[in-house]
């Protein structure tokens, strides 16, 4: 294989699907919008049925050749093309700005974790287990590649949630697709097209379209699985979709984390660290801590603290601000939204701080850091999954009732506890019905873990050893001697 610097792209201005390592156009275009301005970004492909049959059949074809390679060949590749992707740094950084409405440090944080991503995963090795070897038998567990895999992925994090997926994908034998979501099609396209020169043909293809291709992939009969992020009610659409067929699936859904805050906890240290996990990527993550209980004893002095340094420390700007901490909502749908939740704010009665001034669509999609005082517990704000910087703080004095609190949602993806005393943070994490829970921290995440959902959040894993076994099938080999 070439270096990495013969994979550098010169072009981030034109878009085509990439099937079968040829970059591809098609008769109908469409264009995302820059949620920074509301400027539209250039033209992508609306790929059709035939596009979809042309790349499972490339991915098919090249299944056998590359499920043949050793994890180690495989490997090698998936190395390579970490590398290409970091020599493109510099474009990616522009067009992921661009399209996902990223400032330049959110940027840089998404492009540094995605590949860092690729590089976790090819350290794990699927290995066979003998788990009975007598003089009568031996009995093996061995882990084989399902075929065609599908990754749908969403807006808030359109390059890093794909490569988790096609990384574990592709080191498992299997080859891919990715559909990325019509919000954010550029920069899959562009790492489609680095794929392209590091993969042999069909191993990775990238698909643009419009709410018509998802479907198309979901039915498809010689997809074997369908790795879907997204929210809870198009996760049931991709289910139903799959059932016809019966492919593996993996659904990592939506999520209203709860953190738990000790009376003991030093305000200086935790504050800010709340402030950054509830207002991550201007709350667009489905791992951000979106209610956050705060003990009687320190509430008020919390959040004094709290909105301190929302009002003077996230700055909110476009993705060419090199000192904004938040930028933009990524688009129309999810701004629509958030509008609503705004407006329930005098509605409801709820105290904001700051009080939000009305949100208006100028040139971007932008919206305003916002703190909710102790609303009642069955208030939209806490109940629903708001999925941008509106975060409630809400008041508890017993331990078993802030738990019952916590776990009283239909969402089960994470949760923290926050406390000097680790060992009771770490009994009380341990009782919260989430995929992922954590001490002292929040949204830590890496390829040496696994992360899924529990409840409505979803069912299967991605990342770590297991999110491997996830793209294989289970196979006992039971041998009489």
């Amino acid at each position: 294989m070439a270096t990495a610097e013969n994979f550098k792209l010169d072009d981030f201005e034109t878009f085509r699907n990439v099937i079968n390592n040829e970059l591809t156009s098609t008769p109908l275009t469409r264009h995302a919008t820059n949620p920074s301005t509301g400027e539209s970004l250039p033209a992508v492909p609306v790929s059709s049925k035939r596009d979809v049959d042309n790349a499972v059949a490339a991915a098919q074809a090249a299944f056998p050749a590359w499920s043949r390679l050793s994890q180690d060949e495989r490997a090698t590749y998936l190395a390579k093309f970490a590398d290409a992707i970091d020599t493109n740094q510099q474009g990616f950084a522009k067009l992921l700005g661009e399209e996902a409405g990223k400032p330049p440090q959110g940027v840089a944080i998404e492009l540094h974790f995605a590949t860092l991503q690729i590089r976790g995963t090819i350290l794990h090795r699927l290995t066979e287990t003998t788990v009975e070897d007598t003089d009568e038998r031996t009995v093996t567990i061995r882990y084989t590649p399902l075929g065609v895999g599908v990754g749908i992925v969403p807006w808030n994090f359109p390059v890093l949630l794909g490569l988790i997926k096609l990384s574990a994908a592709l080191l498992a034998g299997n080859t891919f697709i990715w559909k990325p979501s019509p919000f954010t099609p550029n920069t899959a396209l562009k790492v489609g097209e680095i794929a392209a020169k590091v993969f042999p043909k069909g191993v990775v293809n990238v698909l643009s379209g419009d709410k018509s291709l998802g479907p198309l992939l979901t039915t498809h009969p010689d997809v074997a699985k369908v790795s879907f992020t997204g929210s809870v009610a198009t996760g049931k659409k991709v289910m139903q979709a799959c059932a016809g067929t019966l492919k593996r699936l993996t659904l990592e859904l939506g999520g209203n984390d709860a953190a738990i805050i000790y009376p003991d906890v030093d305000l200086a240290t935790v504050v800010p660290l709340i402030a950054t996990w509830t207002f991550v990527h201007t709350g667009q993550v489905c791992m951000a801590a979106k209610r956050v209980y705060v003990h009687s004893d320190i509430y008020d002095a919390f959040f004094a603290a709290l909105s301190g340094v929302v009002q003077a420390a996230l700055k909110v700007g476009g993705s060419t601000d090199a000192d904004a901490v938040l930028g933009p909502v990524q688009n129309s749908m999810q701004f629509a939204k958030l509008q609503d939740m705004y407006a329930q704010i005098d509605k409801q009665g709820w105290k904001a701080v700051p009080p939000p001034p009305p949100v208006t669509k100028g040139a971007g999609f932008f919206v305003p850091p916002t703190l909710i005082d102790n609303p009642p517990d069955d208030s939209r704000i806490v109940t629903e999954e708001q999925f941008g910087p509106i975060v409630p703080l809400l008041r508890w004095s017993d331990e078993d009732d802030v738990v019952q609190r916590a776990n009283a949602t239909l969402y089960g993806l994470g949760g923290s506890v926050w406390s000097a005393d680790k060992a009771r943070a770490e009994a009380t994490a341990r009782r919260l019905e989430a995929g992922t829970v954590w001490v002292n921290t929040h949204f830590e995440l890496g390829p040496q873990a696994a992360f899924g959902g529990h409840k409505n959040s979803g069912f299967g894993v991605e990342s770590g050893l297991e999110g491997l076994k996830g793209w294989c099938n289970h196979q006992a080999v039971w041998v009489r001697k």
